[in-house]
This record gives structure tokens, C-alpha cells and sequence, in this order.
């Protein structure tokens, strides 16, 4: 029998029951028996059992440590990286707060296997989750807003074909061996937001196409993002001011932190104006912060 050898990749921290909800709806999954799955879990130092509970009740899953500050880019890159040296013909990036319905990993297989047809080998495909409640899209697949504004996103709306978008949210991703080959695994520049945007971005300059599955995969609540309505504008760079920084960090560090990271995403994919876009989430927030004396940054850290 011919396997096709799928790894899920997750990282957590201290939402135990999220991530044992997670993994439960992912082994629950109703699957071709020539697919075969193995799990990378990275628990990047939870306090709150959460390892000991993953290997109580689902003992396949293979656990590696993280060091306390990896956050959601770091985590996943550490998964990717100790799953690549077993080159896996599917990489499944997943969120731990991701409830997959039964079908998802179907799906997406079946998704590949009609764009390969088409003669897409190396096909991203983005899964979409709504929220458990109103049913409203929360992450999938985005686009870019306008040839004037092309760090700004737009989620698609999915229907019963795949549709090209852009890039990816990190929360339920399809990577190919063929992709993986290529664009190899998530750039350790960044922290914890925009490593999936780059990636889906980087991804389609070297050749690969990014994709939206049809319908619905599961289920996640949004977090942070800029906008209140459903199809809302993504813009990593506002993202990067809510993420939550190591602790022993001044404010200004706190700040000039995703700042480099946010320069570095525009510099690669906002085209010869990156500077303006770089700087435009940033303009208030930096007249703030930095008009601040050393003397009291130190003193409010």
C-alpha cells in the first residue's frame, strides 16, 4: 500500500484544554487509511500541565520543548524544522485553539490532489475557520487590499471551489513536500504575527500558488485583529502592536521590537514605498513613545 505521510504541527502555551480539544478533533479526523498522521507538539514551557496531559492521552504525539519565548513563530518553526528532517509528503500547520471538523483533512487533501491535476504541484492551501457561535469567518486565506495598499489584506470569503488568494493565516495551513523543498520553513525573523504572511508571500515569489479550500474546515474564535467585521482588513502591522513582549523589557524595547520585524516585512513585500508603509501604523505610537525620557521609560518598564 502506497502511505501518504501527513505532519500536524502545533505549538501551546498553557491553554491545556484548548489544545487537548484541538488534538482531540484532529484524531477524531475520518481519513483515507493510506494517510497516515504524525504530531509535532511544542510546548514552549507551560506551567499549566499541559505536556504531562498531551502525553496522557494522546502518547503518539511527539513533544519537544521550547525555551519560554518562542511565541506562535518560533514554535511552529521549531515543529517544522524536527519535521522536515523526516521529509513528510503533507505539513499541516494548526492552531491549538482550532477545532477541525471531521472532513478538514479530507478536504484539503482532496483540494491538493484536484489543483495538482491542474498541473499545481506546489499548492499552498489555507483552510478557513468561523467562529464557534455567529459562524462568522475568523482565518483562512487573504488578499491583498489594492495594488495602492499592499500590506493591507482582505479575507475570502470561501464557497464550494478553491479560490487563489494571496497569503495565509497561520491557523489551518496545507504545505506539499514540493513547497517545503522550496520555501523551506518560517523565517526565524519574526516572533509571533506575520511569519505565516511572510511565508505565503515568499512562497508565490518562488513560483508555489496559495490557495483557499473550499468551504469551512472548523472552528476558531478570533483574537486580536484590526476591525470588528467579519471580511475585515488584516494589517500585520497593527498586529505587531498588541503582541505581548519577554518580560525584562523597557517599553521602547517593547516597542522598537516588532518594529524592526514590521520593517523587515514591508521591506520584502510593500514594494519601492515600504518606508511609508512601514511607518504608517506606527506614526502616533512612535511620537509617543520615544519623545519619552530614558529616566521614565525605565521607571514605567
Amino acid at each position: 500500500m502506497n502511505y501518504q505521510r501527513l505532519a500536524v504541527l502545533l505549538t501551546c502555551y498553557n491553554r491545556k484544554p484548548k489544545t487537548l480539544a484541538s488534538l482531540q478533533a484532529l484524531f477524531n479526523q475520518e481519513l483515507n487509511a493510506e494517510v497516515t498522521i504524525d504530531v509535532y507538539l511544542v510546548d514552549d514551557g507551560s506551567t499549566d500541565g499541559t505536556a504531562t496531559a498531551v502525553s496522557q492521552a494522546y502518547p503518539q504525539v511527539k513533544i519537544l520543548q521550547g525555551n519560554g519565548s518562542l511565541f506562535w513563530n518560533g514554535g511552529m518553526r521549531q515543529a517544522f524544522a524536527e519535521a522536515l528532517q523526516q521529509d513528510y509528503d503533507y505539513y499541516l500547520w494548526l492552531n491549538d485553539d482550532t477545532i477541525l471538523y471531521p472532513n478538514a483533512l479530507s478536504t484539503l487533501l482532496e483540494t491538493f490532489q484536484a489543483l495538482r491535476v491542474q498541473g499545481e504541484q506546489r499548492a499552498i492551501i489555507a483552510g478557513s475557520t468561523c467562529d464557534p457561535d455567529t459562524k462568522a469567518l475568523t482565518y483562512g486565506g487573504v488578499v491583498r487590499r489594492s495594488r495602492w495598499r499592499p500590506i493591507k489584506f482582505d479575507l475570502v470569503k470561501p464557497d464550494e471551489h478553491a479560490q487563489p488568494c494571496d497569503t495565509v493565516n497561520g491557523n489551518c495551513v496545507f504545505i506539499p513536500r514540493a513547497v517545503a523543498q522550496v520555501v523551506g520553513n518560517l523565517d526565524p525573523a519574526f516572533t509571533h504575527y506575520a511569519g505565516d504572511y511572510d511565508y505565503g508571500l515568499r512562497a508565490q515569489k518562488q513560483g508555489c500558488t496559495v490557495w483557499v479550500a473550499p468551504g469551512y474546515v472548523g472552528t476558531c474564535s478570533q483574537n486580536y485583529q484590526p476591525g470588528s467585521k467579519d471580511n475585515s482588513p488584516v494589517n500585520p502591522g497593527e498586529s505587531f502592536k498588541k503582541i505581548s513582549q519577554p518580560k525584562g523589557l523597557s517599553v521602547r524595547e517593547q516597542i522598537l521590537h516588532p518594529l524592526e520585524e514590521w520593517k523587515i516585512f514591508s521591506q520584502r513585500h510593500a514594494g519601492f514605498l515600504w518606508p511609508i508603509y512601514w511607518l504608517i501604523p506606527y506614526r502616533r505610537l512612535l511620537w509617543t513613545t520615544l519623545r519619552r525620557s530614558p529616566q521614565r521609560d525605565q521607571v514605567n518598564a
